[in-house]
């Protein structure tokens, strides 16, 4: 089994061997067994069920959560020529229909489903009667009531244990602790799934928190090293994302924003153009990101904090899916406290759900103001041993200073105290530096033995000593009291003398600007390679735009960086270079061997393959679009496009592109004709032509009546 599921590797994913334990679980599940795995993001999860689907005699039915990552997933398999389709509210009656009779006719192997869907009686009693082969219920996690990520239709999915007894089931995710592991066993009833987990660490991610000053200054510095980069930045509010997108956009960076509060048109068509265009920027919420399996994200910065080192591990594990190195950056201030803080306060749920709630955000305060090497506190959350500090965090390549901070701790723990805990950071700070001012007075503090104690420190190491003090536990937050400090118990011990503090010692800002130590994509290639680089990716990004697929189906950075390398000069060798599978080589081995052996450029006017001087062609010799499909084994949708894009460029007549009967095409131009001012949008038209002619010869009449009224 494992020989036939390494031939499947090769010849249809290009890969030469299974990473980790890749091979034991497609192994497992290929031969009849339930599997649980846990794998970091980019560990390759998916060819742990695409395999088995390959190898098993049926359909495969994938349980996914977002269209996006459904979509992309089956654009992938498309272009390795494997049959599969997902079933979403995108389709309309007719393409579902049409779906059911190729599912009926054997005809797909992998069909993804979202849980809402898969759990309606009647989608359930129609699998029964097909011959299904596997379940994969991706994103397992979100059966987790606890979780950040919980879907109730996952609660839903243990009925298939009963449904299809005999069918293997796999469950898995990327982010799971033992609490979450016990949960998807037991709500999924896969008691006897052979538990399959890899180490949590992403060894190709470079970690760096700083104290927050000037954040969006402090952002563009560190953005300064990711000119051309794709990347993700994240914002704890909405208005805070419209903001940095706009700030990031006046600064020269290709950003868009993405939130709840956005119409869906737009964060669809974002989320778009972030998937299918090369170093853009997409500043959101956390409601972006499930689902993004964009490959090449060379960094992700967070200008506030998450809530939990489960939301931290999964938004930074965004950054760097195809194993070359990318960035997670983060400032953080008390601000961020107080208002997560806030945010939990005003949540539903009971007081457990609260208290375990609090529990997740210290563990991510104490990741902040850790001294040791960052992941190794982070892996050791998730219960995994690192017995070595990494040498690739901030804190390794920095090193980190210490300071005996037992008695300026003990001033800043008593003027909490002293001023009745119920001032913020900054009137504390004013108490501890002796400033004389109106509020001050007002409240009769500088009487107080601490007023004034704290002159022979800096405001800024005041402020990082208290974000400290709150981060070790030794302080707390009001939030009754709009976030005034208070004393909690566990700074007894230090008040009476027993113990001693040592704390960190903050870097001056220059000294934390230094880059990341990692290795930005824009470093990935030398400068001598730059030119064949920029070509290879203008040739992947041609043909992804005729294919409408994003860049990475066709082929990942990752494998254009070992072209790049190894310069194979035969299909032969081609076919050796990871990620380069029978399929992808048969389409594009030749255009890319072009590419490297110097026969086009980036610049080149007639690029190798170019579909659309093929397509003006075709159309030219009288061919309809339906022929021109078949010709270049495209869709017609995608036939139609181009012939609208070459009308609007002018290289072809409506005549030459299309063959419709005089009346009606007369009927459709009277259509867009009909109002004043800017002609109407295709989808305004659209129903009135129904069955009657296809939408794309809507779109190419109104082209070349926009061609005419610019003339």
């Amino acid at each position: 089994m494992l020989e036939q599921a390494q031939r499947v590797l090769k010849d249809v994913f290009g890969y030469d061997s299974f990473r980790g334990r890749q091979g034991a679980i497609i192994e497992r599940v290929a031969r009849g067994g339930d599997a649980l795995v846990l794998m970091p993001t980019g560990g390759g999860k998916s060819l742990c069920f695409q395999v088995p689907a390959l190898l098993r005699d049926g359909l495969t039915i994938v349980v996914s959560p977002l269209i996006a990552l459904m979509d992309d997933q089956v654009a992938t398999l498309d272009e390795l020529g494997v049959p599969a389709a997902a079933l979403n509210s995108t389709l309309d009656n007719d393409q579902q229909r049409e779906l059911a009779v190729r599912l009926r006719q054997g005809e797909i192997k992998l069909l993804y489903l979202a849980p809402e869907r898969l759990v309606q009686p009647r989608m359930l009693s129609f699998l029964q009667q097909l011959n299904v082969a596997l379940f994969a219920i991706d994103e397992a996690h979100c059966v987790s009531q606890w979780g950040h990520d919980f879907r109730p239709e996952y609660l839903q999915l243990g009925q298939l244990a009963q449904l299809f007894p005999d069918v293997p089931r796999i469950a898995l995710t990327a982010t799971a602790d033992k609490r979450t592991r016990e949960e998807i066993v037991n709500r999924l009833e896969l008691h006897d799934a052979e538990r399959f987990l890899s180490s949590f660490d992403r060894p190709n991610i470079f970690y760096r928190i700083v104290p927050k000053e000037q954040p969006r200054k402090q952002l563009l510095g560190f953005l300064a090293d990711h000119k051309g980069d794709a990347g993700i930045v994240y914002c704890l509010s909405r208005k805070k994302v419209d903001e940095v997108s706009a700030q990031l956009v006046e600064q020269g960076f290709p950003a868009l924003p993405y939130h709840a509060g956005l119409p869906s048109e737009t964060r669809a068509a974002n989320q778009k153009r972030f998937l299918n265009e090369e170093g853009l920027i997409m500043v959101a919420t956390i409601a972006f990101g499930m689902g993004i399996d964009k490959p090449n994200v060379r960094f992700v910065a967070h200008l506030d904090l998450p809530k939990s080192l489960e939301a931290y591990y999964q938004e930074t594990g965004r950054g760097g899916r195809d194993g070359l190195p990318a960035d997670a950056w983060m400032a953080y201030g008390l601000q961020d406290v107080l208002m997560l803080k806030q945010m939990m306060q005003n949540s539903e749920g009971d007081e457990r759900h609260k208290r375990v709630e609090q529990h997740k955000l210290d563990a991510m305060l104490a990741l902040c103001e850790e001294t040791r090497c960052r992941r190794q506190a982070l892996l050791a959350y998730f219960d995994e041993d690192l017995p070595q500090p990494c040498g690739h965090c901030d804190n390794c390549v920095d090193g980190v200073q210490t300071w005996d901070a037992t008695e300026p701790a003990r001033q800043a723990l008593s003027a909490i105290f002293r001023t009745g805990q119920r001032y913020g950071v900054g009137y504390l700070v004013d108490v501890l530096l002796g400033r004389d001012n109106e509020k001050v007075r007002n409240a009769g503090h500088e009487r107080l033995a601490v007023f004034g104690v704290g002159k022979g420190r800096s405001e800024s190491e005041w402020r990082s000593l208290y974000r400290q003090l709150v981060a070790r536990g030794l302080a707390d937050m009001d939030l009754e009291g709009f976030g005034g400090l208070r004393l909690t118990d566990a700074c007894r011990p230090l008040l009476r003398g027993e113990v001693t503090l040592e704390l960190r010692k903050e870097l001056k800002p220059q000294a934390a600007t230094r880059t990341s130590g990692g290795s930005p994509a824009s470093q990935l290639v030398r400068g001598e390679e730059r030119e064949q680089w920029d070509a290879l990716r203008a040739l992947r990004r041609r043909l992804a735009e005729e294919h409408g697929v994003p860049p990475y189906v066709i082929f990942p950075d990752s494998t254009l960086l070992e072209m790049l390398r190894s310069q194979p000069s035969t299909l032969a060798d081609m076919g050796r270079v990871s990620g380069v599978g029978a399929r992808k080589l048969e389409r594009y081995g030749a255009a890319f061997l072009d590419v490297l052996a110097g026969g086009a450029s980036a610049a080149a006017p007639e690029p190798v393959m170019d579909i659309r001087h093929e397509l003006v062609s075709l159309a030219r010799a009288g061919m309809t679009p339906a022929q021109i499909a078949g010709q270049l084994k495209c869709t017609e949708k995608n036939v139609y496009a181009l012939l609208a894009e070459a009308i609007t460029a002018q290289q072809l007549s409506l005549e030459q592109a299309l063959d419709l009967p005089e009346a009606l095409l007369s009927e459709v131009q009277d259509a867009f004709l009909d109002g004043e001012g800017e002609l109407p949008a295709v989808s305004e038209i659209a129903p009135h032509f129904q069955g009657r002619v296809p939408e794309g010869v809507l779109y190419c009449v109104r082209a070349a009546l926009q061609s005419e009224f610019e003339l």
